[in-house]
């Protein structure tokens, strides 16, 4: 059995915004700065995943937090999830908790005067010299921290010589390694699962790993996204279902169980979704991933209803009419919940534009604006981000202005994209032109469309044959 000590990585997960709005992929700093320097012979390197526990509050963090003999905590955002452990290690432990930040900002009061270690970011991407800084400055705390002799650094064992802390007994410590090496070993699986496009080995995964157990949720949470990546919608549904503890527990587990409903679209997938996401807005509140996914329903089922009419050779119906106006006001209930965000703005505005009425014309005009300032303060046109550039492009078809699409195209044909992103660009503003909407210049939508359909190496389509989006 390994007798390593072991390091606890406490930071965000995924892409998050700091205080100026701009985005920071965390991961990225993590599997590029920080666990290239905790060298694995040496030591055992785990991180803390909060939002892949879909939110539920477990034991393991607990564990790996009193467990570690190193701690490694980054404190660049206001993260209340790292600034709690933060807490708790430091009255668990009295050394070798490495606090890391991006600049040189202004801290928090409580956490202010206390020492950090500081690595650079540009437009808040990790360079190739940022990353080599990072992981030299780690390498070299982390091999003082290995000695006893290290200095206190918890202010709580600091300010009382005699606080005890938490002595573990050996039976135990040695269960919590083996928990938490456990669903490391698991979580390279699932990596391997995704790069590999293999849903059998998220399967096999699954088959060894007993998912419904209470103390294996963020196991759980990891399966259920690793099938989500793959849009293996059977099996995210299934997993839900086999599992109500976990998804009565979480509503980040309920709202990707409800995204699996909807695009599965079997029998009363969608209504069951529905009620769903209702409950948890009744509950919760509005807030732009919800009613974001509320709308994606509602407008999934009126494209469905579109083209169910244009093969038969009739106009949309009421039906449809009514799921148009529902996917607009949730989106808007989305985007109202936080004009930071700017998924439901987006289609919001798409979406008015579908329903090419003086009405909603007007509201387009007033919407446009709002949820531009929320991309470009995200970097925009000047964002690496395809997503974001993409939008930028979208909004600027919607509102007439072929001067930014045509930067935006500039720009995101400079970028790494798939043909696959390019292709679906293509449709979504081939799903525009269909509507017809008199306040947009058909000629130079037709343009632009063709030359991200070139981009992809894709034969032009017919507006009729692309899909709404």
């Amino acid at each position: 059995m390994s007798s390593k000590p072991m390091v606890f990585v406490a930071m965000p997960f995924g892409k998050k915004k700091d205080r100026n709005g701009c985005v920071i992929d965390f991961d990225a700093i993590y599997e590029r700065g920080i666990k290239p320097a905790v060298a694995p012979e040496i030591f055992d390197c785990i991180r803390a995943d909060e939002e892949r526990g879909g939110g539920i509050i477990h034991q393991a963090m607990f564990e790996r937090l009193l467990l570690a003999e190193i701690a490694i905590v980054d404190v660049t955002i206001d993260n209340p999830n790292v600034y709690y452990e933060l807490g708790v290690r430091h009255a668990a432990r009295p050394r070798s908790t490495i606090i890391v930040r991006a600049g040189d900002g202004p801290l928090p009061f409580d956490i202010n005067l206390m020492r950090t270690l500081s690595y650079p970011l540009e437009g808040g991407s990790l360079t190739d010299a940022g990353a080599a800084t990072l992981q030299a400055t780690i390498a070299a705390k982390l091999a003082d921290a290995r000695h006893e002799g290290v200095a206190r650094d918890s202010p709580l064992f600091a300010l009382i010589p005699e606080f005890p802390g938490i002595d573990l007994p050996h039976a135990v410590t040695e269960s919590f390694r083996d928990r938490a090496r456990a669903v490391n070993g698991v979580r390279d699986r699932l990596d391997r699962a995704r790069r590999s496009r293999s849903v059998e080995q998220i399967e096999a995964v699954e088959a060894d790993v007993d998912v419904s157990g209470p103390s294996n949720a963020e196991i759980f949470v990891d399966v259920l996204l690793a099938y989500r990546d793959l849009e293996a919608w059977d099996h995210m549904v299934r997993l839900g279902e086999q599992n109500p503890a976990i998804l009565r527990a979480s509503v980040t587990v309920r709202e990707q169980y409800a995204l699996a409903l909807n695009r599965r679209n079997r029998d009363d997938d969608r209504q069951r979704a529905l009620v769903v996401l209702e409950e948890i807005v009744g509950k919760k509140g509005d807030s732009p991933e919800t009613c974001g996914l509320i709308g994606r329903i509602y407008k999934d089922r009126y494209r469905a209803a579109v083209e169910e009419a244009r093969k038969s050779g009739a106009a949309p119906g009421r039906q449809a009419r009514a799921d148009l106006a529902q996917a607009c006001n949730w989106y808007r209930r989305g985007f109202m919940a936080d004009p930071r965000d700017y998924y439901p703005g987006v289609n919001l505005a798409t979406l008015l534009t579908f329903q090419n009425t003086d009405e909603s014309l007007a509201e387009l005009r007033t919407i446009l604006p709002a949820v531009s300032f929320a991309v470009a303060r995200l970097g925009g046109l000047q964002s690496q981000d395809y997503w974001q550039v993409a939008t930028v492009m979208e909004l600027a078809v919607n509102g007439n202005d072929f001067a930014t699409a045509e930067r935006a195209l500039t720009q995101l044909l400079g970028l790494e994209v798939p043909p696959m992103a390019l292709n679906s660009m293509a449709d979504q503003l081939q799903t525009i032109r269909s509507a017809e909407p008199a306040a947009i210049d058909g000629a130079r939508l037709d343009e632009f469309i063709a030359d991200l359909r070139a981009a992809a190496g894709v034969t032009s389509r017919t507006t009729s044959d692309a899909p709404a989006s």
